[in-house]
């Protein structure tokens, strides 16, 4: 298996521009809510003699999984991150105005022109591009960058 570090670096060379890093800082996470959002829209399924199974609980446990392989302390942090998602997307459920899957769709689209835009100012493709997984390197890297400044290992 890759080393997560491995991921981080090839990540970080389309991600050199300061600009283009600060779009990544706002978008990136709002893209991992926007799907988690657009995941928790989806009824349940109903499993006879056991109950009802979230879409999304069962593809944030995926998710998780992805990130337990590579490293545990981002595991934690990303599951941190991921349970507020959850709980953030449930509460829009109840007190929003609008349906949270118009909210996360419009989000989502917003948050992907920006990407789009910060790599343009890059000058370099998009990570996922070469490698899927790279969309789910890219919360990670930037976690991992949070961790590096208050001296976090991962």
């Amino acid at each position: 298996m890759r080393p997560i570090q491995a991921w981080f670096d090839e990540y970080a060379v389309s991600h050199q521009n300061a600009t283009n890093t600060a779009i990544h800082w706002i978008c990136v996470p709002t893209i991992y809510f926007c799907v988690v959002g657009l995941l928790v829209s989806i009824p349940p399924l109903r499993i006879p003699g056991i109950g009802h199974l979230s879409i999304a609980v069962l593809a944030v446990a995926f998710v998780l999984y992805f990130y337990f392989v590579r490293s545990k302390s981002l595991w934690l942090g990303m599951t941190v991150f991921s349970l507020l998602c959850l709980w953030f997307a449930h509460w829009l459920v109840v007190h929003a105005p609008w349906p949270l899957w118009a909210i996360s769709l419009v989000l989502f689209a917003l948050a992907w022109i920006g990407q789009f835009i910060g790599h343009h100012i890059e000058g370099a493709k998009p990570s996922f591009l070469k490698d899927l997984q790279f969309l789910l390197i890219g919360p990670a890297w930037l976690l991992a960058k949070l961790y590096r400044r208050f001296g976090i290992a991962y």
